[in-house]
This record gives structure tokens, C-alpha cells and sequence, in this order.
């Protein structure tokens, strides 16, 4: 399949030439999954992004696809019910993306670590491991006393440590999970678009929405494409691209907040598995300390934001508050701004009123003490057999928060969707985390199903998507470890090391087999080595690399996690990508300066 600079000329053209039935905007993780399962519904579909797929928020978030057991604090057991079953599902699907990678949760008696103690906390894990369906297995929770916690995490703080939960959890590669959903689509049939922003709206006699007018921010050309439907999945953007409807008002839907990550060398913070625990500030938030190929990467920050929604920017406020947290939590770190190797902020796309995003939020929600005890001791009750699941339910739907109110407010809500058409006929799909991101399609689906049937007497065939495979995940999902090293081992036949064809097997799933075959058929390019050259090759070919930013960022993790050797990739990267995209000096030197650009925001020389 091409899917490249090369193809995005005839991908352009069939867009202003066809009517679609259906057009995303947005290709972040929620767009990416709607045009997935419309695509492979046999739905005519479109999909546009202003940036790189994935640039924006679903490249941006603490890279875990979790099981959302801070819900459990406040009981929100069927929040968590949900999140673990969905990402059960996500794991199938996508079983080369993420990955098993059980949470550290330390408990601490000092004053502002309020979010569990050892006895609430293993009642939590044991109803998150029935729920998970994971009781009695390798992933089964445990608890750890400080001693046990200490010989695992010898930096961490020693002080008024209780001990420890250890609780399932996996990790994610975001931006992976996008890209390799939006292949899936134009593998069935999507047309795919990237760099290419909505301005306005085309309207047919009676005032709805048919259509958009974009422009392609390579070439400056504004175009008009026409589809049955219109569906916004724009993230942050939402309220932005809503109001390119003049013609009527718009209430705001959309509160973002500005979540921040700082990234470390594992020699300087070296955590041996991820670590959730509170701040420690009076805050109600909690802090990650996460390690991933060679290094530490720990946040996050949750703030309102109101600033350029295409650059959130780390500030020396986001710094200053994640340096303190952890350099209380591991005192003997002594962790500065210059340690910082890389960083990145992004925007949580939270619904107005519903402040809660996956872990942390101003208001996290705290249910009063009394309303916390009484759970517990229901909990203890129903698991001896001395109350009934009708008593636990009852005492769960009269529970007050800290306060003395008898309701939650809005902000203590845990973090939804939005699914709604508006008058102009304009569907909006809003809100969400990305373990929902295929259940939030599929409910999107059956709206866009509903309409063209009843509106344009068009029927299309059923997909079961919890059972679709996504671009690289076509292999049985209960044999990750055996599918890498069979893989693997093409990547060596094809003249790669071990260690080069075990990382790419890991990273791209069955769509290794494909790098492998551009290993054996193609010369490394000047400077860099047979495997990165591969890689390179593939994302030009493949993942619709545009710019070296879009490279370096998100089809790989050169910029975040593999710092070190950055600097040595960049020049022979560029060259290659000039030759191939047929750049000249001027453009070569544009596309050095945006990545430049790129580098020192994530390093945050601006800061230092």
C-alpha cells in the first residue's frame, strides 16, 4: 500500500472529484478509529488534519492505555467496569501497541497523600482485578510492605512509606495507535489527507452542512470537498471548527486543560517499573514516573489552558511543579531543569463541566470520609457474605462528597464523550481518553449508519470492531512475545542485528515483515544504518512522512526517548528525505529550521 507524498496528489484530487458519504475532521486517535470502522463498512470516507496525524493531542498524553483505577476512589466502579473491558479490546486489536506493564502505587502516610491506604487500596485492586478478569492470574495484584518497596525502588522516599499496590496497567505508543489506524482506513479504501485545514463549510439550498472548503498548507490551494455527512472529531479544536458556522451561535462545548511531561535519563531517576503516586501538595493530583528505553519520563501537570491550541508550550510554572513533586517523592535525585533531556505538553479535550481527565483534575471528585468508610465496610460485608449486592448499591448511590453535599458536582464526573448532531447538520464527536477511542467510534458509527439509511436510503455492512485488526496488529493477541521473536528473526536474515530487528518487530508489528523486505532490497542511505534506513524508508512509502518532525516525533521516538543519539540521525535523515521528496535548497532549509524549531521546544531551551 502507498501511502505517501506521491499518493497524497491523487488522494487530493478524489476528494474535490467525489461526493463522500461521509467526511472526518480530525486525525487524532478519535478520528482516526471513526475513519477505521466506516472505511471497513464500506462507507465512502474522507479523513483531513491540519497537522501530522496524531500532532496534536494523541501524540501528547502520559502513553498509557490504563484501566482508570483512580476512579475507584470514589467507587466509580462502572467507569472502571467499562475502561478495563475496552481495553481489553484495544489490546486485541492493536496487540503490537500496547503493552503489559503493571503500576507501583506507593502509599505514604504525610499529610497530603490522601488518595488510598493499604486497606482501601487492596479492596480497590481486588474489584479492579474481578473487573479486569485478571483474578488468579500472572497480572493478579499484590501489596508490597515499605521494605519489599525499597529494595524495588531504593531512590524513592522513605518517610512515612506504608508500602505498596502493584495493580495491572499497560503501556502505549500514541501516536502509533493513531498512525496505524488511519493506514488501516486507506488500506480500505479511506482517502487520507494530512496538512490540510478546514476554513469554512459548503451548505446545500436548505442551509446544512455538505461539504468543507480546505487548504492544503503545502501548497496554499484552497479546495471544496462534498460528503453526505460531516463529522468533527477535531479534539481541542472542537469549538473552533463548530464555530466556522456563521450562521448561527454556538455555546462552547469544550474546557481543555494542559497536561505536561519532562523526560530524564534513567541513570538520573531510575525507576524499574511505572510509579503512580500522590503529589503530596494538598492538591488531589497524582504524579507518573514512567521508565521507557533508557529513561524516565514523569508527569503529569492538569491545568486550564486558554493559549495556541497548535503549540502548548511547557512553562517554567510546569517545570517548577513537576521538579518539586519529584524530587519529593525521590529525594535523593536532586533532579534539575538541566537534567530535562526532552518534554511535551498537550491539551486534554475535557467537556465543559466535566473537569476529570484520566487521573487527575481540579476537582478530583473527593467523596467525604464517612461516604468512603461506609463503601468500604460494604465492600468487606458483601465479600463475607453478610450483605447483599443490593445493600453495596445502595450505599454507592447516597454516597456525599467532602463537602456534605449529597450529589456530585460536575467537575467530579469522570472524564465522557459527547455524541451529537447539530441543527446544521454538522455531527460532533467530543471528549472521551484514548482507551474509548473504538467504543466512541462504534457509537458514532451507528448514528452515521442510521442517517444515511434513513435520509439517503444507503445501507452498508456491519464490522464487528472489537474483532478488527488495525494495520500491523493481524497476528493473535495472546502471542505478542512469540510473534516478536518470529519476526524478529526475518529482520536478522535480512542483515540487522538482534537488538535492531527485536525493537522494530516490537514497534510495528506484522508490518515489520515489511521494513525487513526494504532491508534486503535497499542500500542504507549516507549515515545512517541499515535498519534506520529501513524504518525511514517505510514511514516515506507507508505513514505519509511529510517533514522530518513528523519522523522524528511521531513515526519513531528519536525526539523524546532516544535523545542521545538524535543529533547524529538529523542531517543524514534530511538528506535522504530531500532526495526522496524531491525538496530543493530552500525547501531542505525550511524543513531543517521547523525541526530545529521542534528540538529546542521539547529540550526546552527557551527555559534553560
Amino acid at each position: 500500500m502507498e501511502f505517501s507524498k506521491k499518493s497524497r496528489k491523487n488522494t487530493i484530487k478524489s476528494l474535490q472529484e467525489e461526493e463522500l458519504d461521509l467526511l472526518v475532521i480530525g486525525g487524532g486517535i478519535t478520528g482516526a478509529g471513526v475513519a477505521l470502522q466506516a472505511s471497513a463498512a464500506g462507507i465512502k470516507t474522507g479523513l483531513i488534519e491540519m497537522q501530522d496525524f496524531a500532532e496534536g493531542t494523541s501524540s501528547r498524553s502520559t502513553k498509557l492505555v490504563h484501566g482508570g483505577i483512580r476512579y475507584l476512589k470514589n467507587f466509580d466502579v462502572e467507569v472502571v467496569a467499562d475502561t478495563v473491558s475496552e481495553r481489553a479490546v484495544v489490546q486485541q486489536v492493536a496487540p503490537h501497541i500496547p503493552k503489559p506493564d503493571p503500576m507501583l502505587l506507593p502509599l505514604y502516610d504525610d499529610e497530603g497523600a490522601t488518595t488510598f491506604n493499604m486497606f482501601s487500596v487492596k479492596v480497590a485492586m481486588d474489584i479492579y482485578d474481578r473487573l479486569a478478569g485478571v483474578e488468579n492470574s500472572a497480572f493478579a495484584n499484590y501489596t508490597l510492605t515499605p521494605e519489599e518497596v525499597l529494595e524495588r525502588e531504593p531512590y524513592i522516599k522513605k518517610e512515612g512509606l506504608l508500602g505498596a499496590g502493584v495493580y495491572l496497567d499497560f503501556r502505549n505508543n500514541d501516536a502509533r495507535l493513531v498512525i496505524d489506524n488511519v493506514k488501516k482506513a486507506v488500506e480500505d479504501g479511506a482517502l487520507a489527507v494530512s496538512k490540510m485545514k478546514v476554513i469554512g463549510f459548503t451548505y446545500d439550498e436548505n442551509q446544512k452542512i455538505n461539504g468543507v472548503k480546505a487548504r492544503d498548507l503545502l501548497t496554499d490551494e484552497v479546495i471544496e470537498i462534498k460528503a453526505k455527512l460531516v463529522i468533527n472529531t477535531s479534539g481541542p479544536w472542537v469549538d473552533k471548527v463548530r464555530t466556522l458556522n456563521f450562521t448561527r451561535a454556538v455555546r462552547p462545548m469544550m474546557r481543555p486543560t494542559k497536561g505536561v511531561h519532562l523526560v530524564v535519563d534513567a541513570a538520573k531517576l531510575p525507576v524499574p517499573q511505572p510509579t503512580y503516586f500522590d503529589t503530596g501538595k494538598h492538591d488531589g493530583r497524582m504524579v507518573f514516573a514512567i521508565p521507557r528505553e533508557n529513561k524516565t519520563y514523569f508527569g503529569t501537570t492538569d491545568t486550564d489552558y486558554k493559549g495556541d491550541f497548535a503549540e502548548p508550550k511547557v512553562t517554567q510554572d510546569d517545570v517548577d511543579y513537576l521538579l518539586e513533586v519529584i524530587n519529593f517523592r525521590y529525594p535523593e535525585a536532586n533532579i534539575t531543569i538541566n537534567d530535562i533531556e526532552s518534554s511535551w505538553a498537550g491539551l486534554r479535550p475535557l467537556l465543559g463541566g466535566n473537569a476529570g481527565s484520566d487521573y487527575n483534575g481540579g476537582d478530583n471528585g473527593t467523596i467525604s470520609d464517612k461516604s468512603f468508610n461506609d463503601v468500604l465496610d460494604a465492600v468487606v460485608a458483601y465479600k463475607e457474605d453478610k450483605i447483599s449486592r443490593e445493600d453495596v448499591e445502595n450505599v454507592l448511590n447516597h454516597l456525599e462528597n467532602s463537602r456534605g453535599e449529597k450529589e456530585l458536582s460536575p467537575s467530579q464526573v469522570s472524564r465522557g464523550s459527547l455524541l451529537e448532531q447539530e441543527e446544521d447538520g454538522l455531527i460532533t464527536l467530543a471528549g472521551g481518553k484514548i482507551t474509548d477511542y473504538r467504543k466512541m467510534a462504534e457509537g458514532a458509527l451507528e448514528l452515521i449508519r442510521t442517517i444515511l439509511a434513513d435520509q439517503y436510503n444507503e445501507t452498508f455492512k456491519e464490522v464487528d470492531s472489537k474483532r478488527y485488526a488495525i494495520s500491523g496488529g493481524e497476528f493473535d493477541n495472546t502471542k505478542v512475545t512469540e510473534t516478536v521473536a518470529k519476526n524478529a528473526k526475518v529482520g536478522i536474515e535480512a542483515g540487522l542485528s538482534e537488538e535492531e530487528a527485536t525493537y522494530i518487530a516490537d514497534f510495528y508489528g506484522m508490518n515489520s515483515l515489511k521494513i525487513f523486505a526494504l532491508a534486503k532490497e535497499i542500500e542504507a542511505y549516507p549515515g545512517l544504518t541499515l535498519a534506520e534506513s529501513a524504518r525511514l524508508r517505510y514511514g516515506l512509502d507507508e505513514e505519509i512522512v511529510l517533514t522530518p518532525a513528523d519522523y522524528f516525533m511521531r513515526r519513531t521516538n528519536h525526539i523524546l526517548f532516544q535523545r542521545d543519539s538524535l543529533d547524529d540521525l538529523i542531517q543524514p535523515v534530511v538528506n535522504a528525505m530531500a532526495e526522496y521528496l524531491e525538496w530543493n535548497d530552500e525547501q531542505k532549509s525550511s524543513a531543517l529550521a521547523e525541526l530545529d524549531e521542534v528540538i529546542s521546544e521539547s529540550d526546552l531551551s527557551y527555559l534553560k
